[in-house]
Protein backbone atom coordinates (compact mmCIF):
# COMPACT_ATOMS: atom_id res chain seq x y z
CA UNK A 1 0.00 0.00 0.00
CA UNK A 2 2.86 2.38 0.88
CA UNK A 3 4.49 1.54 -2.45
CA UNK A 4 1.24 2.26 -4.33
CA UNK A 5 0.78 5.63 -2.54
CA UNK A 6 4.37 6.57 -3.34
CA UNK A 7 3.74 5.97 -7.08
CA UNK A 8 0.61 8.15 -7.02
CA UNK A 9 2.45 10.96 -5.20
CA UNK A 10 5.28 10.81 -7.70
CA UNK A 11 2.84 11.02 -10.59
CA UNK A 12 1.09 14.02 -9.05
CA UNK A 13 4.38 15.82 -8.49
CA UNK A 14 5.54 14.98 -11.99
CA UNK A 15 2.27 16.25 -13.48
CA UNK A 16 2.46 19.50 -11.49
CA UNK A 17 6.03 20.06 -12.57
CA UNK A 18 5.10 19.36 -16.18
CA UNK A 19 2.18 21.82 -16.04
CA UNK A 20 4.44 24.48 -14.62
CA UNK A 21 6.95 23.90 -17.37
CA UNK A 22 4.20 24.09 -20.00
CA UNK A 23 2.95 27.37 -18.56
CA UNK A 24 6.45 28.80 -18.63
CA UNK A 25 7.00 27.89 -22.27
CA UNK A 26 6.59 30.92 -24.52
CA UNK A 27 4.32 30.53 -27.54
CA UNK A 28 6.17 30.36 -30.83
CA UNK A 29 3.20 30.16 -33.21
CA UNK A 30 1.47 33.41 -32.15
CA UNK A 31 2.15 36.50 -34.25
CA UNK A 32 0.93 39.79 -32.83
CA UNK A 33 0.59 42.98 -34.85
CA UNK A 34 4.04 44.23 -33.81
CA UNK A 35 5.62 41.19 -35.45
CA UNK A 36 3.16 41.03 -38.33
CA UNK A 37 3.58 44.68 -39.34
CA UNK A 38 7.35 44.78 -39.57
CA UNK A 39 7.49 46.33 -43.04
CA UNK A 40 5.49 49.05 -44.77
CA UNK A 41 4.33 46.38 -47.19
CA UNK A 42 2.93 44.38 -44.25
CA UNK A 43 1.14 47.48 -42.97
CA UNK A 44 -0.46 48.10 -46.35
CA UNK A 45 -1.94 44.61 -46.30
CA UNK A 46 -3.40 45.41 -42.88
CA UNK A 47 -5.00 48.59 -44.23
CA UNK A 48 -6.54 46.61 -47.09
CA UNK A 49 -7.90 44.22 -44.46
CA UNK A 50 -9.55 47.15 -42.70
CA UNK A 51 -11.20 48.26 -45.95
CA UNK A 52 -12.44 44.71 -46.48
CA UNK A 53 -14.49 44.91 -43.29
CA UNK A 54 -16.56 47.93 -44.34
CA UNK A 55 -20.21 46.98 -44.91
CA UNK A 56 -22.14 50.15 -45.74
CA UNK A 57 -24.82 47.88 -47.21
CA UNK A 58 -26.19 47.26 -43.72
CA UNK A 59 -26.97 50.97 -43.42
CA UNK A 60 -28.56 50.87 -46.91
CA UNK A 61 -31.00 48.18 -45.81
CA UNK A 62 -31.64 49.73 -42.41
CA UNK A 63 -32.47 53.14 -43.85
CA UNK A 64 -34.70 51.61 -46.52
CA UNK A 65 -36.73 49.27 -44.33
CA UNK A 66 -36.96 51.45 -41.24
CA UNK A 67 -38.10 54.49 -43.26
CA UNK A 68 -40.55 55.09 -46.11
CA UNK A 69 -38.30 54.07 -49.03
CA UNK A 70 -39.66 50.53 -49.44
CA UNK A 71 -42.67 48.35 -48.72
CA UNK A 72 -43.13 44.62 -48.50
CA UNK A 73 -43.62 43.01 -51.89
CA UNK A 74 -45.70 40.21 -50.39
CA UNK A 75 -43.25 37.50 -51.50
CA UNK A 76 -40.87 37.28 -48.56
CA UNK A 77 -41.81 39.30 -45.52
CA UNK A 78 -39.39 38.13 -42.89
CA UNK A 79 -38.47 41.38 -41.16
CA UNK A 80 -41.65 42.33 -39.30
CA UNK A 81 -39.90 43.45 -36.15
CA UNK A 82 -37.57 45.85 -37.96
CA UNK A 83 -39.91 47.17 -40.66
CA UNK A 84 -42.59 47.85 -38.05
CA UNK A 85 -40.08 49.15 -35.46
CA UNK A 86 -40.75 46.33 -33.02
CA UNK A 87 -37.14 45.44 -32.27
CA UNK A 88 -35.37 45.02 -28.96
CA UNK A 89 -31.87 44.48 -27.64
CA UNK A 90 -32.53 40.73 -27.92
CA UNK A 91 -33.73 40.51 -31.52
CA UNK A 92 -32.02 43.35 -33.37
CA UNK A 93 -29.34 40.82 -34.31
CA UNK A 94 -31.92 38.43 -35.75
CA UNK A 95 -33.12 38.37 -39.36
CA UNK A 96 -31.24 41.24 -40.99
CA UNK A 97 -28.63 41.48 -38.22
CA UNK A 98 -28.62 45.24 -37.61
CA UNK A 99 -25.65 45.26 -35.24
CA UNK A 100 -22.94 47.81 -35.97
CA UNK A 101 -20.95 47.48 -32.74
CA UNK A 102 -18.95 44.40 -33.63
CA UNK A 103 -18.42 45.27 -37.29
CA UNK A 104 -17.19 48.82 -36.82
CA UNK A 105 -15.12 48.29 -33.69
CA UNK A 106 -13.35 45.44 -35.48
CA UNK A 107 -12.33 47.82 -38.27
CA UNK A 108 -11.38 50.47 -35.70
CA UNK A 109 -9.14 47.93 -33.97
CA UNK A 110 -7.45 47.11 -37.27
CA UNK A 111 -6.94 50.81 -37.96
CA UNK A 112 -5.50 51.39 -34.49
CA UNK A 113 -2.99 48.59 -34.96
CA UNK A 114 -1.89 50.16 -38.25
CA UNK A 115 -1.50 53.57 -36.60
CA UNK A 116 0.58 52.02 -33.81
CA UNK A 117 2.88 50.13 -36.18
CA UNK A 118 3.22 52.26 -39.30
CA UNK A 119 5.85 54.71 -38.04
CA UNK A 120 8.11 51.87 -36.89
CA UNK A 121 7.70 49.63 -39.95
CA UNK A 122 10.81 49.04 -42.05
CA UNK A 123 11.07 50.64 -45.48
CA UNK A 124 12.13 47.90 -47.90
CA UNK A 125 11.02 49.37 -51.25
CA UNK A 126 11.43 52.63 -53.07
CA UNK A 127 8.59 54.94 -52.14
CA UNK A 128 7.81 53.20 -48.84
CA UNK A 129 8.35 56.33 -46.78
CA UNK A 130 5.75 58.24 -48.79
CA UNK A 131 3.40 55.26 -48.66
CA UNK A 132 3.84 55.18 -44.88
CA UNK A 133 2.20 58.60 -44.59
CA UNK A 134 -0.67 57.60 -46.87
CA UNK A 135 -1.33 54.44 -44.85
CA UNK A 136 -1.52 56.41 -41.62
CA UNK A 137 -3.96 58.80 -43.30
CA UNK A 138 -6.13 55.92 -44.50
CA UNK A 139 -6.20 54.35 -41.04
CA UNK A 140 -7.18 57.67 -39.43
CA UNK A 141 -9.94 58.15 -42.01
CA UNK A 142 -11.30 54.64 -41.45
CA UNK A 143 -11.21 55.15 -37.68
CA UNK A 144 -13.17 58.40 -38.01
CA UNK A 145 -15.63 56.92 -40.52
CA UNK A 146 -16.45 53.94 -38.31
CA UNK A 147 -16.86 56.05 -35.18
CA UNK A 148 -19.25 58.34 -37.05
CA UNK A 149 -21.31 55.36 -38.22
CA UNK A 150 -21.52 54.10 -34.64
CA UNK A 151 -22.83 57.52 -33.64
CA UNK A 152 -25.51 57.38 -36.34
CA UNK A 153 -26.67 53.94 -35.22
CA UNK A 154 -26.66 54.35 -31.46
CA UNK A 155 -26.69 58.02 -30.46
CA UNK A 156 -29.33 60.73 -30.40
CA UNK A 157 -29.03 63.98 -32.35
CA UNK A 158 -25.85 65.93 -31.70
CA UNK A 159 -25.65 67.52 -28.27
CA UNK A 160 -22.32 68.02 -26.47
CA UNK A 161 -23.90 66.62 -23.30
CA UNK A 162 -25.51 63.68 -25.11
CA UNK A 163 -24.13 60.16 -24.96
CA UNK A 164 -21.98 58.93 -27.83
CA UNK A 165 -20.10 55.62 -27.98
CA UNK A 166 -16.57 54.70 -26.86
CA UNK A 167 -13.90 56.39 -29.02
CA UNK A 168 -11.08 53.89 -29.37
CA UNK A 169 -7.62 55.21 -30.19
CA UNK A 170 -5.58 52.21 -29.01
CA UNK A 171 -5.94 48.47 -29.56
CA UNK A 172 -7.50 47.13 -26.36
CA UNK A 173 -9.62 44.26 -25.06
CA UNK A 174 -10.53 46.20 -21.92
CA UNK A 175 -14.14 47.14 -21.32
CA UNK A 176 -14.90 50.71 -22.37
CA UNK A 177 -17.49 53.24 -21.24
CA UNK A 178 -19.52 55.42 -23.58
CA UNK A 179 -18.50 59.09 -23.54
CA UNK A 180 -20.28 62.38 -24.17
CA UNK A 181 -20.52 63.78 -27.68
CA UNK A 182 -18.62 66.86 -26.54
CA UNK A 183 -15.59 64.60 -26.02
CA UNK A 184 -16.29 62.17 -28.85
CA UNK A 185 -16.58 64.57 -31.78
CA UNK A 186 -13.34 66.52 -31.18
CA UNK A 187 -11.49 63.20 -31.42
CA UNK A 188 -13.29 62.35 -34.66
CA UNK A 189 -12.67 65.81 -36.12
CA UNK A 190 -8.98 65.65 -35.17
CA UNK A 191 -8.59 62.26 -36.87
CA UNK A 192 -10.09 63.64 -40.07
CA UNK A 193 -8.02 66.80 -39.98
CA UNK A 194 -4.78 64.82 -39.68
CA UNK A 195 -5.88 62.26 -42.26
CA UNK A 196 -6.53 65.04 -44.74
CA UNK A 197 -2.92 66.22 -44.55
CA UNK A 198 -1.66 62.71 -45.35
CA UNK A 199 -4.07 61.40 -47.98
CA UNK A 200 -3.42 61.87 -51.72
CA UNK A 201 -5.21 64.80 -53.32
CA UNK A 202 -6.24 62.87 -56.44
CA UNK A 203 -8.81 60.37 -57.68
CA UNK A 204 -6.47 57.86 -59.28
CA UNK A 205 -7.91 55.04 -57.15
CA UNK A 206 -11.38 55.70 -55.70
CA UNK A 207 -11.45 52.19 -54.20
CA UNK A 208 -9.28 53.68 -51.45
CA UNK A 209 -9.86 56.93 -49.69
CA UNK A 210 -8.31 60.28 -50.56
CA UNK A 211 -8.38 63.93 -49.52
CA UNK A 212 -11.60 64.62 -51.44
CA UNK A 213 -13.40 61.79 -49.65
CA UNK A 214 -12.12 63.20 -46.35
CA UNK A 215 -13.75 66.52 -47.25
CA UNK A 216 -16.95 64.58 -47.94
CA UNK A 217 -16.88 62.96 -44.51
CA UNK A 218 -16.09 66.30 -42.89
CA UNK A 219 -19.14 67.80 -44.62
CA UNK A 220 -21.35 64.92 -43.47
CA UNK A 221 -20.12 65.21 -39.89
CA UNK A 222 -20.67 68.98 -39.91
CA UNK A 223 -24.23 68.44 -41.19
CA UNK A 224 -25.07 66.17 -38.25
CA UNK A 225 -23.42 68.58 -35.80
CA UNK A 226 -25.44 71.46 -37.32
CA UNK A 227 -22.14 73.21 -37.92
CA UNK A 228 -23.50 74.97 -40.98
CA UNK A 229 -20.43 77.08 -41.80
CA UNK A 230 -18.11 74.08 -41.97
CA UNK A 231 -20.75 72.08 -43.82
CA UNK A 232 -20.60 74.71 -46.56
CA UNK A 233 -16.79 74.83 -46.53
CA UNK A 234 -16.19 71.10 -46.78
CA UNK A 235 -18.99 70.31 -49.24
CA UNK A 236 -17.66 73.09 -51.48
CA UNK A 237 -14.19 71.53 -51.42
CA UNK A 238 -15.71 68.28 -52.66
CA UNK A 239 -17.90 69.96 -55.30
CA UNK A 240 -14.96 71.95 -56.66
CA UNK A 241 -13.02 68.72 -57.14
CA UNK A 242 -15.87 66.63 -58.60
CA UNK A 243 -18.67 68.24 -60.63
CA UNK A 244 -22.14 66.75 -61.04
CA UNK A 245 -22.55 64.06 -63.67
CA UNK A 246 -24.40 65.18 -66.81
CA UNK A 247 -27.87 63.73 -67.21
CA UNK A 248 -26.82 61.44 -70.07
CA UNK A 249 -24.02 59.75 -68.12
CA UNK A 250 -25.68 59.69 -64.68
CA UNK A 251 -27.08 56.13 -65.12
CA UNK A 252 -23.54 54.85 -65.73
CA UNK A 253 -22.63 55.58 -62.10
CA UNK A 254 -24.98 52.76 -61.06
CA UNK A 255 -23.74 50.20 -63.58
CA UNK A 256 -20.09 51.00 -62.77
CA UNK A 257 -19.63 52.26 -66.34
CA UNK A 258 -18.08 55.39 -64.83
CA UNK A 259 -17.09 56.86 -61.46
CA UNK A 260 -18.48 60.35 -62.00
CA UNK A 261 -19.24 62.16 -58.73
CA UNK A 262 -17.64 59.34 -56.71
CA UNK A 263 -14.62 60.06 -54.51
CA UNK A 264 -14.73 56.76 -52.61
CA UNK A 265 -16.45 53.46 -53.30
CA UNK A 266 -16.18 49.89 -52.08
CA UNK A 267 -15.40 47.28 -54.73
CA UNK A 268 -17.92 44.46 -54.88
CA UNK A 269 -18.13 41.17 -56.80
CA UNK A 270 -20.45 38.20 -56.96
CA UNK A 271 -18.60 36.35 -54.19
CA UNK A 272 -18.37 39.18 -51.65
CA UNK A 273 -20.21 38.37 -48.42
CA UNK A 274 -22.39 39.01 -46.52
CA UNK A 275 -23.69 42.07 -48.36
CA UNK A 276 -21.68 42.02 -51.58
CA UNK A 277 -24.65 41.66 -53.90
CA UNK A 278 -26.27 44.95 -53.02
CA UNK A 279 -29.25 44.34 -55.27
CA UNK A 280 -30.01 41.17 -53.28
CA UNK A 281 -31.01 43.38 -50.38
CA UNK A 282 -34.16 44.10 -52.38
CA UNK A 283 -34.64 40.99 -54.55
CA UNK A 284 -33.05 37.60 -54.96
CA UNK A 285 -31.00 36.39 -57.89
CA UNK A 286 -32.94 34.94 -60.81
CA UNK A 287 -33.13 31.36 -62.05
CA UNK A 288 -33.57 32.65 -65.61
CA UNK A 289 -34.90 35.67 -67.47
CA UNK A 290 -38.50 34.57 -67.02
CA UNK A 291 -38.13 33.49 -63.38
CA UNK A 292 -36.96 36.64 -61.60
CA UNK A 293 -35.73 36.22 -58.04
CA UNK A 294 -37.99 36.69 -55.05
CA UNK A 295 -38.79 40.36 -54.49
CA UNK A 296 -38.09 41.03 -50.82
CA UNK A 297 -38.69 44.79 -50.85
CA UNK A 298 -40.42 46.90 -53.48
CA UNK A 299 -40.01 50.68 -53.77
CA UNK A 300 -42.68 52.47 -51.77
CA UNK A 301 -45.53 54.15 -53.63
CA UNK A 302 -44.52 57.32 -51.80
CA UNK A 303 -41.06 57.26 -53.39
CA UNK A 304 -42.34 56.04 -56.76
CA UNK A 305 -44.85 58.89 -57.03
CA UNK A 306 -42.36 61.57 -55.96
CA UNK A 307 -40.53 61.56 -59.33
CA UNK A 308 -41.35 63.17 -62.64
CA UNK A 309 -41.50 59.82 -64.42
CA UNK A 310 -41.01 61.30 -67.89
CA UNK A 311 -38.26 63.84 -67.36
CA UNK A 312 -36.34 62.76 -64.24
CA UNK A 313 -33.48 60.41 -65.16
CA UNK A 314 -33.43 59.12 -61.59
CA UNK A 315 -36.78 57.39 -61.99
CA UNK A 316 -35.65 54.95 -64.67
CA UNK A 317 -32.19 54.64 -63.08
CA UNK A 318 -33.44 53.83 -59.59
CA UNK A 319 -36.79 52.10 -60.23
CA UNK A 320 -38.34 49.72 -62.76
CA UNK A 321 -41.79 48.52 -63.70
CA UNK A 322 -41.03 44.97 -64.88
CA UNK A 323 -43.59 43.51 -67.32
CA UNK A 324 -42.14 40.01 -66.90
CA UNK A 325 -43.45 40.03 -63.34
CA UNK A 326 -46.92 41.00 -64.51
CA UNK A 327 -46.93 37.98 -66.83
CA UNK A 328 -46.23 35.79 -63.82
CA UNK A 329 -48.99 37.46 -61.80
CA UNK A 330 -46.53 39.15 -59.42
CA UNK A 331 -46.27 42.77 -58.34
CA UNK A 332 -44.15 44.57 -60.91
CA UNK A 333 -42.18 47.33 -59.20
CA UNK A 334 -38.48 46.79 -58.54
CA UNK A 335 -35.53 48.63 -57.07
CA UNK A 336 -33.37 48.97 -60.18
CA UNK A 337 -30.50 51.02 -58.72
CA UNK A 338 -28.35 48.02 -57.84
CA UNK A 339 -29.59 45.58 -60.50
CA UNK A 340 -26.13 44.93 -61.95
CA UNK A 341 -26.12 42.86 -65.14
CA UNK A 342 -29.00 40.96 -66.76
CA UNK A 343 -31.24 38.47 -64.97
CA UNK A 344 -29.57 35.13 -64.20
CA UNK A 345 -26.05 36.35 -65.08
CA UNK A 346 -23.10 36.23 -62.63
CA UNK A 347 -23.19 40.01 -62.20
CA UNK A 348 -26.89 40.23 -61.37
CA UNK A 349 -27.40 42.44 -58.28
CA UNK A 350 -23.65 43.20 -58.18
CA UNK A 351 -22.40 46.80 -58.26
CA UNK A 352 -19.87 48.76 -56.23
CA UNK A 353 -21.03 50.59 -53.11
CA UNK A 354 -20.73 54.36 -53.57
CA UNK A 355 -19.78 55.91 -50.23
CA UNK A 356 -19.56 59.60 -51.23
CA UNK A 357 -21.14 61.37 -54.19
CA UNK A 358 -21.19 64.97 -55.39
CA UNK A 359 -24.99 65.11 -55.27
CA UNK A 360 -24.93 64.53 -51.52
CA UNK A 361 -22.53 67.44 -51.15
CA UNK A 362 -24.90 69.73 -53.08
CA UNK A 363 -27.70 68.74 -50.73
CA UNK A 364 -25.55 69.24 -47.63
CA UNK A 365 -24.51 72.66 -48.85
CA UNK A 366 -28.08 73.65 -49.78
CA UNK A 367 -29.36 72.69 -46.33
CA UNK A 368 -26.53 74.55 -44.60
CA UNK A 369 -27.08 77.66 -46.71
CA UNK A 370 -30.80 77.60 -45.95
CA UNK A 371 -30.03 77.34 -42.24
CA UNK A 372 -27.65 80.29 -42.60
CA UNK A 373 -30.39 82.35 -44.27
CA UNK A 374 -29.09 82.26 -47.83
CA UNK A 375 -32.28 81.18 -49.59
CA UNK A 376 -32.21 82.69 -53.11
CA UNK A 377 -29.77 84.17 -55.56
CA UNK A 378 -26.20 83.26 -56.45
CA UNK A 379 -24.47 80.82 -54.09
CA UNK A 380 -27.66 79.99 -52.17
CA UNK A 381 -29.84 77.04 -51.26
CA UNK A 382 -31.93 77.84 -54.32
CA UNK A 383 -28.97 77.85 -56.72
CA UNK A 384 -27.68 74.50 -55.40
CA UNK A 385 -31.05 72.76 -55.70
CA UNK A 386 -31.67 74.22 -59.15
CA UNK A 387 -28.25 73.12 -60.35
CA UNK A 388 -28.76 69.58 -59.05
CA UNK A 389 -32.23 69.24 -60.54
CA UNK A 390 -31.11 70.67 -63.89
CA UNK A 391 -28.53 67.86 -64.03
CA UNK A 392 -31.24 65.25 -63.40
CA UNK A 393 -34.50 66.56 -64.91
CA UNK A 394 -35.09 67.50 -68.53
CA UNK A 395 -37.09 70.69 -69.10
CA UNK A 396 -36.66 71.65 -65.46
CA UNK A 397 -38.14 74.98 -64.33
CA UNK A 398 -36.05 76.66 -61.58
CA UNK A 399 -37.73 77.39 -58.26
CA UNK A 400 -37.40 80.13 -55.63
CA UNK A 401 -38.03 79.86 -51.90
CA UNK A 402 -40.37 82.06 -49.90
CA UNK A 403 -39.18 80.98 -46.46
CA UNK A 404 -36.51 78.99 -44.68
CA UNK A 405 -38.97 76.25 -43.78
CA UNK A 406 -40.09 75.91 -47.40
CA UNK A 407 -36.46 75.55 -48.44
CA UNK A 408 -35.67 72.95 -45.77
CA UNK A 409 -38.77 70.90 -46.63
CA UNK A 410 -37.84 70.95 -50.31
CA UNK A 411 -34.23 69.96 -49.63
CA UNK A 412 -35.29 67.01 -47.46
CA UNK A 413 -37.64 65.91 -50.24
CA UNK A 414 -34.78 66.16 -52.71
CA UNK A 415 -32.58 64.04 -50.45
CA UNK A 416 -35.41 61.45 -50.42
CA UNK A 417 -35.33 61.27 -54.22
CA UNK A 418 -31.63 61.71 -54.98
CA UNK A 419 -30.17 59.56 -52.20
CA UNK A 420 -32.77 56.77 -52.21
CA UNK A 421 -31.36 53.40 -51.08
CA UNK A 422 -27.97 54.96 -50.19
CA UNK A 423 -28.32 54.81 -46.40
CA UNK A 424 -29.60 58.26 -45.43
CA UNK A 425 -33.40 58.52 -45.19
CA UNK A 426 -34.10 57.14 -41.70
CA UNK A 427 -31.24 59.13 -40.20
CA UNK A 428 -32.31 62.27 -42.11
CA UNK A 429 -35.75 62.07 -40.50
CA UNK A 430 -34.14 61.46 -37.11
CA UNK A 431 -31.71 64.40 -37.28
CA UNK A 432 -34.42 66.79 -38.53
CA UNK A 433 -36.89 65.68 -35.85
CA UNK A 434 -39.38 64.33 -38.40
CA UNK A 435 -41.63 61.23 -38.25
CA UNK A 436 -41.61 58.26 -40.58
CA UNK A 437 -44.97 58.44 -42.36
CA UNK A 438 -45.96 55.67 -44.76
CA UNK A 439 -48.93 55.95 -47.09
CA UNK A 440 -51.85 53.55 -46.74
CA UNK A 441 -50.60 51.37 -49.57
CA UNK A 442 -47.07 51.26 -48.13
CA UNK A 443 -47.86 50.48 -44.48
CA UNK A 444 -47.84 46.72 -43.77
CA UNK A 445 -50.23 47.15 -40.80
CA UNK A 446 -51.76 50.09 -38.92
CA UNK A 447 -48.96 49.81 -36.36
CA UNK A 448 -46.41 50.07 -39.15
CA UNK A 449 -47.80 53.29 -40.62
CA UNK A 450 -46.08 55.96 -38.51
CA UNK A 451 -43.06 56.26 -36.26
CA UNK A 452 -43.57 59.53 -34.37
CA UNK A 453 -40.85 62.18 -34.41
CA UNK A 454 -38.42 61.77 -31.53
CA UNK A 455 -39.46 58.18 -30.79
CA UNK A 456 -36.82 56.21 -28.91
CA UNK A 457 -36.70 53.68 -31.77
CA UNK A 458 -34.79 56.15 -33.93
CA UNK A 459 -31.82 54.92 -31.86
CA UNK A 460 -30.98 51.26 -32.18
CA UNK A 461 -30.47 49.28 -28.99
CA UNK A 462 -27.01 48.15 -28.01
CA UNK A 463 -27.35 44.37 -28.57
CA UNK A 464 -27.58 42.35 -25.38
CA UNK A 465 -24.56 40.28 -26.39
CA UNK A 466 -22.48 43.46 -26.37
CA UNK A 467 -24.00 44.72 -23.12
CA UNK A 468 -23.10 41.44 -21.43
CA UNK A 469 -19.55 41.54 -22.79
CA UNK A 470 -19.00 45.17 -21.73
CA UNK A 471 -20.38 45.91 -18.27
CA UNK A 472 -19.30 49.58 -18.56
CA UNK A 473 -21.63 50.25 -21.48
CA UNK A 474 -25.00 51.98 -21.09
CA UNK A 475 -28.14 50.86 -22.91
CA UNK A 476 -30.16 53.35 -24.92
CA UNK A 477 -33.46 54.60 -23.42
CA UNK A 478 -36.57 52.50 -24.02
CA UNK A 479 -34.81 49.13 -24.28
Amino acid sequence: MKYFKSIILALVLLTAASCKKLIDIKETDFIDDIKAYQTVENVEQAVIGAYAGLQVEMSYLLNSTFSDEVKTAGEFYNATSTHEWQYSADDVTIRDNFMAVRNYYTIIDRANRVIRAVDKADSTRQGDNNLRLKLRGEALFLRAFCHFELFRYYSDNYNPEGLAMSYMTEPSLAQQARIKMGEYFPKLIADLAEAKTLLPNNLSDVNRTNRIAASGLQARVALYMRDWTNAVTYSTEYINALPLAPRATFPGIWTDANTLEVAFKLKRNNTTNPYGKIGSLYRGTSANASNIGTVTWAPSSKLWDSYDKVNDIRFSTYLKDEPLLATAGRQTRLVQKYAGTAYATPGENVVDAKVFRTAEMYLIRAEAKAELGSLNGPSSAQSDINELRTARIANYNPITYNSKQEAIDDIILERFKELAFEGHRFWDLKRRGLPVIRTGTDAPTPTGATLPAGNFRFLLPIPNSEMQANKLSVQNPGY
